[in-house]
């Protein structure tokens, strides 16, 4: 049996476990039941061959202060259960098995406590013993079919079986299916052009790299990132941080770091905007699909005072408007990067269209865009086909940033990838979800961004095309007679007839003047004070195509055609 088939056999096998909380659970409620049991039962099948083992230490060192670092020794991993207790012996005594349960999971190492407390576990157990169902879920779990020790079933495939049931979640209610799910394609795509130019440094033995993602939901980015690395080199290891505000996802990830044998103490809880976990830590990568169009009202306080603190905090080039905080998550993976020096860092992260273009010049979007273009730390932008997320059907697009572009053919330049056409329809819509991007448009979007040769639909700017001056152009006040109103001998200017105009940085500012404003307005001049340098990156724009439209005769037999074709179905309906 293939990997897949493996996978989803087991998954669909466990997910049926759910048929038993039907009548006390809504379908859409399953997952918060099916989820921490799951990760329960891994863990229970994992410490099964050490469980004696570590009985037996508990008792020797349980009044010591040194007991965790000894236990997680006794068991061989890096959480342990110190309950008598297991699945199989639970099911000994059924008329106890709420207190017994709630004793084995007691019985747990303080990080795997941390996890079932975020999945807020508790209050299931309660409505499942008070139901009558408790004991019949706990013996599903306890069937050959969710065998999960492993021997059976190995870290990989249980990292997908738990990816496949988070994806069930999801579908289950579609309407908070991007919250915890960001979908694969994407997040390969973004993970192939993230380490393109890194093979040489991958392929040797055991490399280290660190990889952060500052909304990190269930830790897909994370765990794909480490499968792409381990495809790459086996030796190589990805340490992988991350923060996470909702409690859920929190769990979901910080259990599936667990279950995969990875490191989970660098997951952390919290609200990445107003208290940064990792505050001072840099890293290799930084992979990312934050939130947008979510207001940061309630951060606000914290993040202008984080403001206020100029370059030593995140947010020195600006703020972004209160209604839309994704540009400060932008503003946060740019400050994990690692100096140049250190051997700098890249980020792939995604947003829609907002922070292209929003916001004058002068304004905080514009400086943030600013700061990225004149310090070059911008690649690439990929604009990726609509309706692939399940939570939005608008446009988003992958920013690609590096700090080490010096030297290379990308210094100084920005490329452009238009993707929108690379999508093939579902047969099956999830929520918003109606297009795929399939594995064949993946090679053809990594290849493009690889080649960094211009398209159709790929094109190469230089940094500074982005660029442009405001100018504010000024004409002189007059009285009822027209006569100019001088102030120390000087015209002034009349607000009513005040104009600006956006001078191309690339191009002379007088020149211009002289050619666009003066022609039309010869007493015209330039207030040099009010000058602001703003950027904007029109994406759009670069990729129109002008279509013709259809010559009115067309238009009119479209217009009978459809006429005649209503007329039809009336008479059916009516029997005319």
């Amino acid at each position: 049996m293939s990997l897949s088939a493996n996978v989803s056999e087991k998954a669909a096998l466990i997910w049926a476990i759910a048929d038993k909380l039907t009548g006390v659970y809504k379908p859409h409620e399953y997952g918060e039941v099916i989820l921490p049991l799951t990760v329960i039962r891994r863990f229970d099948c994992i410490l099964a061959d050490t469980k004696d083992a570590v009985l037996e230490k508990y008792e020797a060192v349980k009044n010591l202060p040194m007991r965790d670092v000894l236990l997680r020794n006794a068991s061989g991993k890096a959480f342990y259960n110190t309950s008598k207790f297991t699945f199989e012996r639970l099911l000994d005594d059924p008329d106890n098995i709420e207190a017994n349960f709630r004793d084995y999971l007691n019985g747990f190492s303080e990080n795997v406590q941390d996890i079932l407390e975020k999945f807020k576990f508790d209050g299931q157990i309660t409505t499942m013993a008070n139901k009558g169902i408790l004991y019949i879920v706990i013996k599903e779990f306890t069937s050959p079919k969710a065998n999960l020790h492993p021997d059976v079933i190995s870290n990989l495939e249980m990292g997908y079986i738990f990816e496949e049931i988070i994806r069930r979640f999801s579908e289950s209610h579609n309407e908070d299916a991007g919250q915890h799910y960001t979908p694969r394609e994407v997040i390969q795509l973004m993970v192939n052009i993230l380490f393109y130019d890194d093979n040489d440094i991958l392929s040797g033995n055991n490399v280290a790299k660190t990889i952060y993602d500052p909304a990190c939901g269930t830790g897909g980015m994370l765990s794909v990132a480490e499968e792409y690395l381990h495809q790459l080199n086996a030796s190589t290891e990805l340490m992988a941080f991350g923060q996470e505000l909702n409690d859920q996802t929190f769990a979901i990830c910080k259990a599936d770091m667990l279950i995969k044998g990875n490191n989970a103490d660098f997951i952390k809880d919290g609200n990445t905007l107003s208290d940064d976990q990792f505050e001072g830590q840099t890293f290799d990568y930084v992979l990312s699909n934050p939130p947008f169009g979510r207001e940061w009202k309630n951060e606000k306080a914290a993040v202008e005072a984080e403001s206020k603190r100029g370059f030593a905090g995140r947010f020195g080039p600006g703020l972004p408007a209160a209604s839309d905080g994704q540009m400060l998550f932008l503003l946060t993976a740019i400050s994990k990067m690692k100096e140049p020096k250190d051997g700098g860092s890249r980020i792939a992260i995604i947003h829609n269209g907002s922070p292209l273009f929003t916001g004058d010049a002068g304004s905080g979007p514009s400086e943030i865009r600013k700061y990225i273009l004149e310090n070059d730390l911008l690649e690439a932008i990929i604009a990726l086909p609509n309706d692939i997320f399940y939570n939005t059907g608008i446009a988003t697009y992958i920013w690609v940033l590096s700090n080490k572009k010096a030297g290379t053919k990308r210094e100084g330049k920005v490329q452009l990838i238009n993707a929108n056409g690379l999508y093939e329809k579902r047969r099956k819509a999830l929520g918003n979800k109606r297009n795929d991007i399939p594995e064949r448009a993946i090679t053809e979007i990594t290849r493009l961004y690889g080649d960094f040769v211009e398209s159709e639909i790929s094109k190469i700017f230089d940094t500074a095309d982005f660029g442009y001056t405001k100018i504010t152009v000024e004409r002189p006040l007059k009285d009822e007679n027209g006569q100019l109103i001088l102030k120390k001998g000087k015209p002034q200017p009349d607000t009513a007839l005040r104009d600006t105009e956006n001078v191309p940085l690339k191009e002379d500012i007088q020149t211009y003047f002289e050619r666009e404003v003066l022609p039309f307005a010869p007493d015209a001049w330039i207030d040099e004070k009010k000058s602001k340098v703003g950027y904007e990156i029109p994406f759009t724009r670069y990729f129109y195509k002008y279509e013709a439209p259809k010559p009115s005769a067309e238009i009119m037999q479209e217009i009978l055609a459809i006429e005649a074709e209503l007329d039809g179905a009336l008479a059916e309906v009516f029997g005319a």
